[in-house]
This record gives C-alpha cells, structure tokens and sequence, in this order.
C-alpha cells in the first residue's frame, strides 16, 4: 500500500546559493512545479518537489530577464542536489528514484 503524502525521502530539488540569478530559478521551478516548497537557510535556498522537479531554460529566462545557460549557469549556483540530476541545454530534472 502506497501513502498519498510523499515521506521526506521521495522529495527532490537543487540547494542553491542565495542570489539574483537562484531567485529567477526559484521562480521558474515554482512555475513549472506547482508543489515545490523553499527552505531558506540564509546563505542557500533548499528546493523540495515531491518526486519530480522540473525546470527549463525558457522558463528560467522569462523569470531572469536576460539568457542563462544550461548545465553551466544552474550548476554555478548549485552546491547540492536531492534525487537523480539530469541536465541538457534546455531542460534539468531532478528525480526520485526507488531502490531495488
């Protein structure tokens, strides 16, 4: 039997470093994953989406105003990382994944 509520260990997200640039991440991940909760720790912001966290160049630019490039620009200002990471030139994903 499986619980509606995720436990702490399927939720998934980049720490980020505080800053400009991590709150138009913030932005676009809130955009795009209606349930992610922020935990500001004061020098870093710890995202948490319940198994899947997604977030995209595009949305990243609209949030930010200027072009960000992905991997390089997301992984200057991510420390840390909760689930699988996956990155490409327009999309990143954090996941959970079960063990067998």
């Amino acid at each position: 039997m499986t619980s509606a509520t995720p436990s702490p260990e399927d939720f998934v997200g980049p720490v980020l470093t505080a800053g400009e640039a991590s709150g138009a991440v913030i932005d676009a991940i809130r955009s795009l994953n209606p349930d992610a909760l922020v935990r500001d720790r004061g020098s870093y912001l710890r995202v948490q989406v319940p198994r899947r966290c997604v977030v995209t160049r595009t949305a990243i630019e609209r949030a930010l105003g200027r072009p960000f490039r992905l991997p390089g620009d997301l992984e200057s200002l991510m420390p840390a990382f909760q689930g699988r990471f996956r990155v490409s030139e327009e999309e990143a994903t954090w996941s959970f994944e079960e063990t067998p």
